[in-house]
This record gives structure tokens, C-alpha cells and sequence, in this order.
């Protein structure tokens, strides 16, 4: 792996704590063992080939799953292994976690949550390579190298500007949108996809010169009449209900549903830690959905 993060002998030794030559006999005497050329030599440079990067991922898979074993022997099931290094959707996690995390850290005062945010099909990655150890998001593509645990489904609206001749109503059917500009996130986002399906299916179209960066900028061209958007639920419980310049509807004969929760490797020895963490969030979810639509 240092080769692979490096290119170059010299600098892969140094982080490796052994010399130059020491590494090259290593690697020349496992290119023998298993009868593959893992590195292509040039004049000046050198590269993996093809199953040496297979090989390297590989590796990087079983570290990961080792440090894992460390983790619980050294610090226990009580305290869900000390660190959780945590991948989260955009478009949820801030929505969700400043309710969820302190209400983790009253029960487990000692556990460390290093939270960071990515688009899904790049957190599976991350997910899957031992970048982080777990993710909060949408279930991923890939089911057969991960283990998925719910902790909600939301409602997928309709988000129209506050003076919209759609905006005084509860719901809209499929038909009502023919002709509509639809906006929606950048490439990368699942929300992508679901507004694409709408729009072949009402024979709305998707607007050409925007894509948003985030849900926030997506409500700001929604309430300034440049289209409209599906927003998730947490997100419009959270953020929305109380926006005078956007009205929330529900599409009668497309009910939109996403289903969210923690994913990790179906290898990983912390199964049990990320099962607490979904029974916790799950709570968590159900009591604030249940408060925000009890309201008004």
C-alpha cells in the first residue's frame, strides 16, 4: 500500500521503516510466491498493475478488519469500541445528528464520533476500503458486501414556491406537473434519481442550467420561482415548515419513500456496535417525526 500512496521505492521504504533494498527483495519474493508481477518497473517510475491494485484494495480490507478486532478487545462492547469513525449523506446527517449525537454521548460519555460527509456511491467506497468504519444514508447499491440496518423511512415531497398555483394545496397528481421545471442536486446524489423518474413520469422537465449543491440552495431557487424540487423528509420537517415562501405537497400517485439507515461491511467484527447505533437512531428519528407532525 505505501507503494501504491507513494510510486516510488525509496519513499514507500521510509514509511515502511526499513531500507530500499529491503523492500524490493520483499516485494520481488511475493511476486514469486504467487507467480503474478504486482509492480511495472520504468526508468524513474514505477506503477502497480492491474492485480496489484486488486491486491493492495484487498489488503486494505483485511488492516481494517484487523484494527477492527483490536478495537473491541481493547475497549469493549460497553463503549462501542471508543472511536466511530462515521459517513453521512448530506442529505441527512446535518438534519439529523445534532438530535442524535447528544443523546449517544449521555450513554456512552467516552465514545468518539469522527463524522464526515459524502455523497452515497463515495461513502460505500470509503465504507468498503476501511476509510471509516460505518455510513448513515441511503441503502447501498451494493448489498452483497454490506450489512444495512433502517432507521427510517421518509417521505419524499414536493417543494413548490409559495405563490405557485399548486401551492394552496395538500396534494398533486402525476399530471399536474406536465410542463414544470424540475430542479435537483449535482451528480452523485440519489435525489437525482428520483426527480429524473418524476419527470418522465409527469412529463415535467428537468431544468438544463442548474444543479444544486446542497438542499438549502435547491429551497433558495425553489422560493425565487426558478423551478421546483423533492425535498426529504427530515430535512423539510427540519428546515421548511415554518418557510413562508415554500409549500410542501404530496404527489398522491407517486408515493416517493427513502429508506435510511447504517451500513457497513459484512465482514466488519463491529456488527454489534453499528446495531446499537441504528436501535438508538432509530428512536431518535420516530420521536422527532412523530413531534414535528403532531404540530400544527
Amino acid at each position: 500500500m505505501a507503494l501504491e500512496a507513494t510510486g516510488h521505492f525509496g519513499r514507500a521504504a521510509e514509511l515502511c521503516h526499513v531500507s530500499q533494498p529491503t523492500l524490493s527483495v520483499q516485494i520481488a519474493l511475493l511476486e514469486k510466491q504467487l507467480g503474478v508481477s504486482l509492480v511495472e518497473r520504468t526508468p524513474g517510475a514505477i506503477a502497480l498493475s492491474a492485480v496489484g491494485e486488486e491486491i493492495a484494495a484487498a489488503a486494505k480490507t483485511v488492516l481494517a478488519t484487523l484494527d477492527e478486532i483490536v478495537t473491541l478487545a481493547s475497549a469493549g462492547r460497553d463503549n462501542l469500541g471508543a472511536l466511530i469513525r462515521l459517513g453521512t449523506v448530506p442529505t441527512f446527517g446535518p438534519y439529523f445528528l445534532p438530535r442524535f449525537l447528544p443523546q449517544l454521548h449521555r450513554l456512552y460519555p467516552s465514545l468518539r464520533m469522527h463524522v464526515r460527509e459524502e455523497r452515497p456511491l463515495l461513502l460505500e467506497e470509503q465504507v468498503r476500503t476501511g476509510a471509516i468504519d460505518c455510513a448513515l444514508g441511503q441503502r447501498p447499491q451494493d448489498e452483497e458486501a454490506f450489512l444495512f440496518e433502517e432507521v427510517c423511512v421518509e417521505q419524499i415531497f414536493l417543494g413548490v414556491a409559495g405563490n405557485h398555483p399548486l401551492a394552496d394545496r395538500d396534494f398533486v397528481e402525476l399530471k399536474d406537473l406536465k410542463g414544470e421545471s424540475l430542479l435537483t442536486l449535482g451528480r452523485g446524489h440519489r435525489l437525482l434519481e428520483n426527480v429524473r423518474e418524476l419527470a418522465v413520469l409527469s412529463g415535467a422537465t428537468m431544468a438544463e442550467n442548474y444543479e444544486g449543491t446542497s438542499l438549502d440552495a435547491l429551497r433558495q431557487m425553489v422560493s425565487i420561482e426558478m423551478g421546483l424540487s423533492l425535498f426529504p423528509e427530515f430535512y423539510a420537517r427540519s428546515e421548511i415548515m415554518a418557510d413562508r415562501g415554500l409549500a410542501l405537497l404530496t404527489i398522491r400517485d407517486w408515493p416517493a419513500r427513502r429508506e435510511i439507515g447504517f451500513f457497513w461491511r459484512r465482514s466488519s467484527a463491529r456488527s454489534p456496535h453499528f446495531r446499537q447505533l441504528a436501535m438508538l437512531a432509530r428512536k431518535t428519528a420516530a420521536d422527532h417525526l412523530a413531534a414535528r407532525a403532531a404540530r400544527p
